[in-house]
Protein backbone atom coordinates (compact mmCIF):
# COMPACT_ATOMS: atom_id res chain seq x y z
CA UNK A 1 0.00 0.00 0.00
CA UNK A 2 1.20 3.41 -0.40
CA UNK A 3 1.66 6.05 2.60
CA UNK A 4 0.89 9.41 2.41
CA UNK A 5 3.72 11.19 4.72
CA UNK A 6 5.46 14.51 5.78
CA UNK A 7 8.12 15.92 7.19
CA UNK A 8 8.61 18.19 9.92
CA UNK A 9 12.16 19.21 10.84
CA UNK A 10 13.41 22.58 11.10
CA UNK A 11 17.27 21.82 9.69
CA UNK A 12 16.69 22.33 5.26
CA UNK A 13 19.34 19.90 4.79
CA UNK A 14 18.00 16.93 6.99
CA UNK A 15 14.79 17.45 5.17
CA UNK A 16 16.51 17.22 1.77
CA UNK A 17 18.20 13.90 3.33
CA UNK A 18 15.25 12.60 4.59
CA UNK A 19 13.05 13.34 1.24
CA UNK A 20 15.94 12.26 -1.46
CA UNK A 21 16.07 8.25 0.88
CA UNK A 22 12.23 8.28 0.64
CA UNK A 23 12.52 8.97 -3.01
CA UNK A 24 14.92 6.70 -3.95
CA UNK A 25 14.56 3.71 -1.41
CA UNK A 26 10.74 4.30 -0.45
CA UNK A 27 8.56 4.15 -3.53
CA UNK A 28 5.45 3.73 -1.69
CA UNK A 29 5.78 6.72 -0.06
CA UNK A 30 3.95 10.10 -1.16
CA UNK A 31 5.31 12.68 0.21
CA UNK A 32 2.65 15.85 0.79
CA UNK A 33 4.39 18.21 1.65
CA UNK A 34 7.68 19.68 4.74
CA UNK A 35 7.09 21.79 7.55
CA UNK A 36 10.16 23.62 9.60
CA UNK A 37 8.04 24.77 12.46
CA UNK A 38 5.23 23.00 14.96
CA UNK A 39 2.73 25.39 13.60
CA UNK A 40 3.53 24.81 10.05
CA UNK A 41 3.33 20.92 10.92
CA UNK A 42 -0.21 21.52 12.18
CA UNK A 43 -1.63 23.05 9.49
CA UNK A 44 -0.45 20.47 6.98
CA UNK A 45 -1.45 17.27 9.14
CA UNK A 46 -4.77 19.60 8.87
CA UNK A 47 -5.10 20.04 5.56
CA UNK A 48 -3.06 16.90 4.12
CA UNK A 49 -4.35 14.40 6.82
CA UNK A 50 -1.47 11.90 6.17
CA UNK A 51 -0.34 8.58 7.27
CA UNK A 52 2.42 8.74 8.54
CA UNK A 53 4.61 11.69 10.15
CA UNK A 54 8.28 12.21 10.32
CA UNK A 55 8.85 14.16 13.27
CA UNK A 56 12.10 15.54 14.13
CA UNK A 57 12.24 16.20 18.09
CA UNK A 58 14.22 19.68 18.80
CA UNK A 59 12.29 22.16 17.15
CA UNK A 60 12.40 26.19 17.66
CA UNK A 61 9.59 27.38 20.08
CA UNK A 62 9.02 23.78 21.24
CA UNK A 63 9.28 20.18 20.41
CA UNK A 64 7.70 16.90 18.78
CA UNK A 65 5.53 16.42 21.82
CA UNK A 66 4.17 19.68 21.97
CA UNK A 67 3.05 18.84 18.57
CA UNK A 68 2.05 15.67 19.56
CA UNK A 69 -0.27 16.99 22.40
CA UNK A 70 -2.05 19.19 20.27
CA UNK A 71 -3.05 16.78 17.90
CA UNK A 72 -5.30 14.06 20.71
CA UNK A 73 -7.19 12.41 18.24
CA UNK A 74 -4.14 10.89 16.25
CA UNK A 75 -4.96 8.93 12.69
CA UNK A 76 -1.70 8.82 11.71
CA UNK A 77 1.65 7.06 12.62
CA UNK A 78 4.94 8.94 13.75
CA UNK A 79 8.65 8.45 12.94
CA UNK A 80 10.49 10.39 15.33
CA UNK A 81 13.74 11.40 13.77
CA UNK A 82 16.52 13.06 15.94
CA UNK A 83 20.24 13.28 16.76
CA UNK A 84 19.15 12.46 21.11
CA UNK A 85 18.29 9.07 22.11
CA UNK A 86 17.24 10.41 24.79
CA UNK A 87 13.88 11.39 24.44
CA UNK A 88 13.30 7.03 23.50
CA UNK A 89 11.07 6.50 26.22
CA UNK A 90 8.96 9.60 25.58
CA UNK A 91 8.71 8.29 22.10
CA UNK A 92 7.47 5.24 23.41
CA UNK A 93 4.96 7.29 25.62
CA UNK A 94 3.75 8.63 22.97
CA UNK A 95 2.97 5.61 20.63
CA UNK A 96 5.72 5.93 18.29
CA UNK A 97 5.91 3.65 14.88
CA UNK A 98 9.50 4.28 14.82
CA UNK A 99 12.42 5.74 16.69
CA UNK A 100 15.32 6.91 13.88
CA UNK A 101 18.48 8.46 14.78
CA UNK A 102 20.34 10.73 12.70
CA UNK A 103 22.68 10.10 10.38
CA UNK A 104 19.58 7.82 9.05
CA UNK A 105 20.40 4.57 8.18
CA UNK A 106 18.51 3.64 4.74
CA UNK A 107 17.73 -0.15 6.01
CA UNK A 108 16.16 1.53 9.37
CA UNK A 109 14.24 3.89 7.38
CA UNK A 110 13.39 1.20 5.24
CA UNK A 111 12.02 -0.94 8.20
CA UNK A 112 10.15 1.61 9.77
CA UNK A 113 7.99 2.58 6.63
CA UNK A 114 7.78 -1.29 6.35
CA UNK A 115 6.66 -1.51 9.80
CA UNK A 116 4.02 1.28 9.29
CA UNK A 117 2.70 -0.17 6.22
CA UNK A 118 1.83 -3.92 8.45
CA UNK A 119 -0.25 -0.94 10.87
CA UNK A 120 -1.89 0.87 8.73
CA UNK A 121 -2.85 -2.62 6.59
CA UNK A 122 -4.23 -4.46 9.65
CA UNK A 123 -6.33 -1.29 10.32
CA UNK A 124 -7.76 -1.03 6.88
CA UNK A 125 -8.51 -4.55 6.98
CA UNK A 126 -11.07 -4.25 9.71
CA UNK A 127 -12.39 -0.37 9.22
CA UNK A 128 -15.60 -0.60 7.86
CA UNK A 129 -16.32 -4.33 8.73
CA UNK A 130 -18.87 -6.33 11.18
CA UNK A 131 -16.86 -8.24 13.43
CA UNK A 132 -17.37 -11.53 14.33
CA UNK A 133 -15.89 -12.46 17.75
CA UNK A 134 -13.48 -15.92 18.37
CA UNK A 135 -15.66 -16.45 21.45
CA UNK A 136 -19.53 -17.19 21.78
CA UNK A 137 -22.07 -15.53 24.05
CA UNK A 138 -20.71 -16.20 27.76
CA UNK A 139 -22.99 -18.12 29.99
CA UNK A 140 -22.54 -16.40 33.43
CA UNK A 141 -23.52 -13.87 36.42
CA UNK A 142 -21.97 -11.77 38.12
CA UNK A 143 -22.66 -9.90 41.78
CA UNK A 144 -23.42 -6.54 42.17
CA UNK A 145 -23.17 -5.13 45.66
CA UNK A 146 -25.77 -2.94 46.60
CA UNK A 147 -26.56 -1.13 50.06
CA UNK A 148 -28.92 -3.44 51.27
CA UNK A 149 -27.41 -6.14 49.70
CA UNK A 150 -26.76 -7.33 46.39
CA UNK A 151 -27.87 -7.57 42.36
CA UNK A 152 -27.55 -10.70 40.14
CA UNK A 153 -26.44 -9.60 36.52
CA UNK A 154 -26.28 -12.04 33.56
CA UNK A 155 -23.07 -10.59 31.81
CA UNK A 156 -24.35 -10.71 28.51
CA UNK A 157 -26.91 -8.06 29.48
CA UNK A 158 -23.93 -5.72 29.99
CA UNK A 159 -22.78 -3.38 27.21
CA UNK A 160 -19.92 -1.52 28.80
CA UNK A 161 -18.52 -0.50 32.00
CA UNK A 162 -17.00 3.04 32.85
CA UNK A 163 -14.78 4.14 35.14
CA UNK A 164 -15.93 6.87 37.44
CA UNK A 165 -13.18 7.77 39.96
CA UNK A 166 -13.34 4.91 42.83
CA UNK A 167 -17.11 3.67 41.34
CA UNK A 168 -18.42 1.92 37.65
CA UNK A 169 -21.37 2.58 35.78
CA UNK A 170 -22.24 -0.42 34.42
CA UNK A 171 -24.82 0.11 30.97
CA UNK A 172 -27.50 -1.81 30.27
CA UNK A 173 -29.87 -2.07 27.31
CA UNK A 174 -32.23 0.60 29.06
CA UNK A 175 -30.35 2.10 31.93
CA UNK A 176 -27.54 2.77 33.97
CA UNK A 177 -26.21 1.12 37.34
CA UNK A 178 -23.80 2.56 39.56
CA UNK A 179 -21.50 0.80 41.67
CA UNK A 180 -19.02 1.62 44.18
CA UNK A 181 -15.95 -0.33 43.10
CA UNK A 182 -13.25 0.25 40.48
CA UNK A 183 -13.35 -1.12 37.15
CA UNK A 184 -10.42 -2.95 37.66
CA UNK A 185 -12.54 -4.58 39.92
CA UNK A 186 -15.21 -5.36 37.55
CA UNK A 187 -12.06 -5.92 35.02
CA UNK A 188 -11.02 -8.88 37.36
CA UNK A 189 -14.28 -10.21 37.82
CA UNK A 190 -15.32 -10.55 34.17
CA UNK A 191 -11.84 -11.73 33.19
CA UNK A 192 -13.07 -15.11 32.48
CA UNK A 193 -15.95 -13.52 30.17
CA UNK A 194 -15.57 -11.95 26.66
CA UNK A 195 -14.89 -8.30 28.03
CA UNK A 196 -11.57 -6.33 26.89
CA UNK A 197 -10.02 -3.10 28.43
CA UNK A 198 -10.08 -0.92 25.70
CA UNK A 199 -9.02 2.66 27.22
CA UNK A 200 -8.28 3.76 30.69
CA UNK A 201 -12.14 4.45 31.39
CA UNK A 202 -13.97 1.92 29.63
CA UNK A 203 -14.08 -1.82 29.27
CA UNK A 204 -16.23 -3.56 26.88
CA UNK A 205 -18.74 -6.45 26.06
CA UNK A 206 -16.72 -7.88 23.17
CA UNK A 207 -19.84 -9.63 21.68
CA UNK A 208 -21.56 -6.36 21.45
CA UNK A 209 -18.71 -4.60 19.26
CA UNK A 210 -19.88 -4.26 15.62
CA UNK A 211 -16.91 -1.90 13.94
CA UNK A 212 -13.98 -0.88 14.30
CA UNK A 213 -12.69 2.70 13.20
CA UNK A 214 -9.47 2.91 12.39
CA UNK A 215 -6.97 5.84 14.08
CA UNK A 216 -4.29 5.75 16.18
CA UNK A 217 -6.25 3.72 18.83
CA UNK A 218 -9.24 4.16 17.25
CA UNK A 219 -12.72 3.77 18.66
CA UNK A 220 -15.45 0.94 18.52
CA UNK A 221 -19.22 1.29 17.65
CA UNK A 222 -21.15 -0.70 20.02
CA UNK A 223 -24.49 -2.73 18.55
CA UNK A 224 -26.52 0.19 21.10
CA UNK A 225 -24.70 2.90 18.66
CA UNK A 226 -22.51 4.00 21.06
CA UNK A 227 -19.05 4.71 20.43
CA UNK A 228 -15.95 4.67 22.58
CA UNK A 229 -12.75 6.00 22.33
CA UNK A 230 -9.78 2.75 22.66
CA UNK A 231 -6.80 3.84 23.69
CA UNK A 232 -3.33 3.13 21.52
CA UNK A 233 -2.08 1.02 24.19
CA UNK A 234 -4.85 -0.96 24.57
CA UNK A 235 -5.81 -1.60 20.38
CA UNK A 236 -3.80 -4.96 19.99
CA UNK A 237 -5.40 -6.61 23.07
CA UNK A 238 -9.03 -5.61 21.33
CA UNK A 239 -7.90 -6.66 17.87
CA UNK A 240 -6.56 -9.98 19.54
CA UNK A 241 -10.56 -10.79 20.25
CA UNK A 242 -11.52 -10.53 16.31
CA UNK A 243 -10.33 -13.02 13.26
Amino acid sequence: MQLKAIIVEDEANSREILRNYLGKYCQNVKLLGEAATIKEGLELIKSEKPDLVFLDVEMPFGNAFDLLDQVPERNFETVFVTAYNQYAVDALNNHAAYYLMKPINIDELVKAVSYVVEIKERENALEGKVLKTKLKKAEGKITLPQQDGFQVLDVNDIYFCKADDNYTEIYLEEKRIVVSKTLKYFEEALKEFSFARIHKSYLVNVNEVKKYKKGKGGSVILSNEKELSVSASKKSELLSYFK
